[in-house]
């Protein structure tokens, strides 16, 4: 195997398929292997690159390989698909992602079409927002249940979360007609709900608590719509600052830049491309509506930027267009240090 440069490596729960090309991607080997073998075949191996899908468990086997003296190699899913011929097979994914890494393009930092394998401190600091999440989205749908079950006996509430209180008084202070059967039965998903709440505050008190304590947590708290839960997400969710040139290759690996459509040179954008990290996506669109919301009420500063935007454009716009300069803001912080200072409107 002198001649071997690369090795892709088609991820499973048990069975793996690899396949070893040349530099000029002549094939060395195509191998399978069970989950127990893996790691002392790659450990007889020559020093050469690793590449493999950015998957569940990607970053477990790529800390494992890095530690075995290989460089390794994560790439989007998205960018091996078009490397697939005809058929589906792991065999032909894992010549796929071969071919993906031998590309000229995939090998510029600055398109990020590489993903950094995270160390396991950044995942596990990453498993609170995850966490979180879950149990936001249980808790919203033992709400809707709620609701729901309540209104097939005639009582209706308005949404959101400040109207629960009623629908929980409902059930248990006795205030409507309900049957006997029922009433017991409701009163479980009450105390799901209660059960959820408590874990919830359990993990945003321990999320507040990293935020006073990390010191790029709080730089990243001085600018306006990034509370401690969004700081903590970008400073565990975000790769380093140096993956990116700019602040705009952030936004953009956010997902909150346009997707364009141009042709014979006119610029054609469309909608947000979505791409890159949902969670801290809609973190930064949740942190700018509030911003938003402010100074619908209580005024922008005449001359600023969103007073202008406000004036002249729809409120999703507006939300989505300072959701990525929070971005662009928050990769500045990351990158050079300092702090958010507000620009002084001049007249």
């Amino acid at each position: 195997m002198k001649d071997l440069e690369l090795v892709g490596i088609d991820l499973a729960k048990n069975v793996f398929q690899l396949h070893g090309c040349s530099s000029t991607g002549e094939v060395v080997f195509r191998k399978q292997l069970r989950r127990s073998k893996l790691l002392s075949f790659i450990a007889e191996l020559p020093t050469c690159t690793i590449a493999m899908e950015a998957c569940s468990g990607s970053h477990y086997w790529g800390r494992e390989f890095e530690t075995l003296g290989h460089s390794v190699r994560l790439i989007a899913p998205k960018y091996v698909k078009p490397f697939v011929k005809r058929s589906k097979s792991d065999a032909i994914d894992a010549e796929a992602i071969c071919e993906a890494a031998l590309r000229p393009t995939m090998r510029f930092v600055r398109f990020v079409r590489f993903v950094r394998v995270r160390s396991e401190d950044n995942q596990a600091a990453g498993l609170a927002f995850k966490a979180r999440d879950l149990l936001v989205r249980q808790r919203t749908q033992i709400i809707n249940a709620l609701r729901g079950h309540l209104s097939e006996f005639g009582f209706v509430v308005a949404k959101g979360p400040t109207h629960v209180r009623k629908l929980v008084s409902a059930i248990e202070d006795g205030d409507i007609d309900l049957p006997e059967i029922s009433r017991p039965l409701l009163s479980i998903l009450v105390d799901t709900l209660e059960a959820l709440n408590a874990r919830i505050r359990l993990l945003e008190a321990q999320i507040a608590q990293r935020a006073r304590e990390d010191e790029i947590c709080q730089r990243l708290t001085t600018i306006p719509g990034i509370g401690p839960i969004i700081a903590t997400a970008i400073a565990a969710l975000a790769p380093p600052p140096s993956t990116f040139r700019r602040g705009r290759d952030f936004a953009a690996w956010v997902g909150l830049t346009p997707l364009q459509h141009s042709t014979g040179g006119k610029q054609r954008l469309g909608r947000t491309s979505k791409m890159g990290n949902r969670t801290l996506r809609r973190l930064l669109i949740i942190g700018a509506s509030a911003v938003v919301r402010w100074a619908e009420h209580k005024g922008a500063a005449p001359g600023s930027w969103l007073a202008r935007m406000l004036e002249r454009k729809p409120p999703m716009l507006i939300r989505v267009a300072l959701a990525n300069k929070m971005a662009r803001i928050a990769w500045a912080l990351m990158a050079h240090g300092g702090e958010y200072r507000a620009q002084t409107v001049t007249r």
